[in-house]
């Protein structure tokens, strides 16, 4: 039932009454013919028919979103439509109208454009024009933004008319973006564009996106290849930020000598000192304490002072869930006495003791209630981790209303226990638990490595991540944060696409944005290529249902029994169908079959040299043709990298620039040069 609500919810959002149709039903332009009475036509015998107008002095990246929809109709018909940049005198007969300008009001008397939900989006047509918009919220005074990497022109708090355009690009005039690179957008070709009359209105739910491949978020990392893509699926500009780390990494070495009181106090009876528990940087404070509440909000000041638009602020405790909490009376009086047992460390001491999901969840509330009376007039938010000892929702505390809950599940794929509970408690029992007490619930996973996923191997858990955004959307999860997806596009893709459209939609139907990924990537290789991908995941599954999915990082010591020659040979003979049904049509699908046999070339490789690594340190480092073996794999996917650039994240294989890979393959090219 709370599925079908939400899918109800999602459809109609908007205005009530209004019905939403799909894009199939109103829009079939082969099936149109010309003149038709009610018809609007953009695009007639390849000879555009109507300008696109945007709104005066608008944003550099909606005016880039102007561009780009110009671009794709041209790419689709032939021909390019006039951009005209604010309200043309006299009014065209027809226009395609980018973002709310006053003009509309006359030309689209039956639409209300007062938007009520954050980043909604509106697509309509009469007989004459087109309405292209959304929610727009700016301030012109701090477009641009100087991130540690990058410095960012045209930020925006809510960009509307930009995701409406990607939106129509879409959903109407059938593109797609199926990895990043020319050779991953699929465009359909047509002579004729018209519309019958329709309106389309939607507000995505999940409002913090940019964090499922935060490495080409507006701010990444620099890791990312993807920064393109992750704009035009509708990720990288949302309306909300949520942080994913630990809020508190700075204060031991800012605070100790002058405030010990703010740590937390330890069995031993320390508080500060030269030897904080468990480190510097993972030091827990004393929630109770009121100074620590205004140090806090301080803090908060200092970072508005640099980036005036940050919405969220990390209130999280550092990182180790379980270790050297503070067990002074004030706080341990926020602890519920019935909530679950969980076991806890400290300085030469294990004990169990009741989670601490109330003591933080009350500690939050404070820094935000001081939050909203700072700043009565602004919509800021106070974030915390459920992690930890906290993954348990609380058994009296409530969150606000401005509090994020972020939770740290573990089911990535999977939908096992948590490790750490005593009692066998699932990570999806936990999320349900959180959903129930808070509207602002947040999906926050360790994706970890379970299959090879930071790797580069095929780890594509399809159906269960499916199946996982179904439970997602039943949460109402208004954002999510991963960590982390290395874009992987070769032997990852499906995957990535597939939670792209979920995360901007969650009542999408995951299964059919997969066999349309197949259909539109591959044409009439498209069952092949399914086959080619379900063989991957079932293979990786039962790796993973060995090793254990809970790793981070699995036993790749028993990857050859799974990626074994039997194994290459059925994928290469798929992709050999997948080949010769692509040798009498556009030679663009034969590319995209190249691409993906890429990523099995680089998986055979991957395996094939971790096993000549092995071996020559089992030998002491004395099997030299063992190690000459490992580096001729790695120069023969070193040769991949050069013909397919976009095929995997290159540099995040490189061993040094990424630690978190030092396990792996990357020790063929750091220490075989």
């Amino acid at each position: 039932m709370l599925s079908q609500l939400c899918k109800m919810t999602l459809r109609a959002a908007g205005v009530a009454g209004v019905f939403v149709l799909t894009y199939v039903s109103i829009f079939n332009p082969m099936s149109s013919d010309a003149g038709e009475v009610g018809e609007l036509v953009l695009v007639e015998d390849g000879v555009s028919k109507a300008p696109i107008v945007i709104f005066a002095d608008a944003p550099p990246k909606t005016r880039r979103a102007a561009d780009e929809l110009a671009e794709y109709i041209e790419k689709t018909s032939g021909a390019r439509p006039e951009l005209i940049e604010g309200e043309p005198d006299p009014i065209p007969p027809s226009a395609v109208w980018v973002g709310y300008q006053p003009a509309m009001d006359s030309l689209f008397p039956d639409l209300d454009f007062d938007f009520q939900h954050p980043e909604e989006i509106l697509i309509a047509a009469n007989e004459n024009h087109l309405a292209i918009l959304g929610r727009d919220v700016w301030n012109p005074n701090h477009l641009v933004v100087e991130f540690s990497r990058r410095t960012v022109h045209g930020v925006q708090q809510e960009y509307g008319t930009i995701n409406a355009v990607y939106t129509f690009l879409q959903d109407w005039l059938d593109v797609r973006w199926l990895w990043p690179g020319e050779l991953g957008i699929d465009v359909i070709e047509r002579d004729r564009i018209a519309f019958e009359p329709f309106e389309f209105r939607y507000h995505p739910t999940i409002r913090a996106r940019s964090g499922l491949l935060r490495f080409s978020a507006t701010a990444g990392s620099g890791y990312g290849i993807s920064y393109d893509w992750t704009r035009l699926q509708r990720l990288q500009l949302g309306s909300l930020s949520i942080p994913g780390g630990h809020a508190f990494g700075s204060w031991w070495n800012r605070f100790h000598e002058d405030h010990p009181e703010y740590f937390a106090l330890q069995p031993d009876g320390s508080r500060g000192g030269e030897n904080p528990f468990p480190s510097a940087g993972n030091v827990k404070l004393c929630k109770s304490n009121p100074a620590v509440w205004d140090e806090w909000l301080r803090d908060v000041e200092a970072q508005l002072e640099e980036d005036p638009l940050q919405q969220t602020f990390n209130a999280a405790f550092n990182d180790g869930g379980s270790s050297g909490f503070c067990i002074c009376e004030d706080c341990r009086a926020w602890d519920h006495p019935d909530a679950p047992l969980r076991r806890f460390r400290w300085r030469g001491l294990v004990q169990e003791y009741v989670a601490l999901s109330d003591r933080h969840v009350t500690f939050v509330n404070k820094v935000a209630r001081k939050l909203k009376e700072k700043y009565p007039d602004e919509d800021y938010y106070a974030l915390m981790l459920g992690y930890g000892n906290t993954r348990s929702a609380p058994l009296e505390a409530v969150p606000d209303d401005n509090v994020i809950i972020n939770m740290v599940t573990g089911f990535w794929g999977f939908d096992g226990p948590d490790k750490a509970s005593l009692i066998g408690t699932t990570h999806g029992e936990q999320m349900a638990g959180w959903a129930e007490v808070t509207k602002n619930l947040a999906w926050r996973p360790n994706s970890g490595s379970p299959g090879g996923f930071f790797q580069g191997l095929p780890d594509v858990p399809l159906t269960k991540m499916i199946e996982n955004f179904q439970f997602l959307a039943e949460c109402n999860i208004i954002g999510i944060y991963v960590d982390s997806v290395w874009e992987h596009w070769a032997t990852q893709g499906p995957l990535y696409y597939v939670l792209a459209q979920l995360t901007w939609d969650p009542s999408k139907d995951g299964h059919a944005v997969l066999e349309d990924y197949y259909r539109r990537g591959f044409g009439p290789a498209a069952d092949e290529i399914r086959e080619y991908w379900e063989l991957m995941e079932e293979t990786r599954n039962a790796f993973v249902d060995k090793s254990g999915s809970w790793r981070v990082r699995a036993h790749y010591d028993e990857l050859p029994e799974f990626y074994d020659d039997d194994l290459f040979a059925r994928a290469e003979e798929i992709l050999d169908r997948a080949a010769n049904q692509t040798t009498d049509v556009p030679e663009i699908y034969s590319q995209r079959v190249a691409f993906v046999r890429a990523g099995l070339d680089y998986t055979r490789l991957a395996v094939e040299g971790r096993v000549m690594i092995d071996r020559y340190e089992e030998s002491g480092e004395q099997d030299m043709q063992a190690k000459e073996k490992a580096r001729a794999k790695w120069e023969e996917i070193d040769k991949l990298r050069q013909e397919h650039p976009l095929a995997l994240n290159w540099s995040s294989l490189g061993g040094n620039r990424s630690p978190m890979q030092a396990d792996f393959l990357p020790s063929i090219s750091t220490r075989w040069r």
